[in-house]
């Protein structure tokens, strides 16, 4: 069955399936509607630009039927106002959110700085492989992955270890998130690079543009 894929803004992605929708990550570099109208939301970890409350609040609030699954440390700030909607998950946990089958993998956020304590994060496998969306991290997840959402710009990273990310990950294809902080200067530099050097198709979709996966 046909998965569509529309690009939010950031680290935020939109999927949709049989008439049923299923939002990664929204933050507050995210469209304020970002959530709306999601059956079900999965979200990394609880750095703003992966975890806004006010984004969460408005689409549970908007549908009492949507609902949650996130790791403890972002449970724990929305569980009490919605109570029986917010499900706590952590590596290794298999769940069906909006009709879509998850993989939860990984557990910790990449090193920003050795000063800086790591904090929780878990990536997302969606119907056996199709979309991998890892958060903040550069997990690896025990299956092979057909469309990779890559992190292609962040505080934590260099553009070899992303290179290296695909590589390893092996994805048939990848396209950029957590790309904010990108400037339009520099996205040519990392699109050939990334391109040339990753070993699977790299792809880019603005804001609200959609694919096929």
């Amino acid at each position: 069955m046909t998965m569509k894929l529309t690009k939010k803004s950031h680290a935020c992605v939109r999927l949709e399936k049989a008439g049923r929708t299923l939002v990664l990550d929204p933050g507050m570099f995210s469209e304020e509607d970002a959530a709306l109208g999601a059956e079900a939301i999965l979200v990394t970890h609880e750095h703003p630009d992966h975890f806004s409350e006010e984004r969460l609040r408005a689409a549970m609030e908007a549908d009492p039927a949507t609902e949650i699954w996130t790791l403890s440390s972002v449970a724990e700030k929305i569980s009490a106002a919605f109570p029986g909607r917010v499900h706590t998950v952590g590596h290794g946990d298999t769940f069906t959110a909006a009709g879509f089958d998850v993989q939860v993998h990984g557990e910790l956020h990449a090193v920003i700085h050795p000063d800086i304590p790591r904090i929780t994060n878990v990536g997302y496998l969606i119907d056996g492989g199709r979309v991998f969306h890892p958060g903040d991290a550069l997990t690896v997840p025990d299956h092979a992955v057909e469309t990779l959402m890559l992190p292609v710009m962040a505080p934590w990273s260099k553009i070899s270890e992303v290179i290296d990310y695909v590589r390893e990950v092996k994805p048939q294809r990848a396209y950029d998130i957590h790309d904010a902080l990108l400037t339009d200067l520099a996205r040519p530099i990392y699109d050939n690079q990334i391109g040339a050097l990753g070993g699977a198709e790299h792809l880019r979709l603005a804001p609200g543009e959609s694919t096929s996966v």
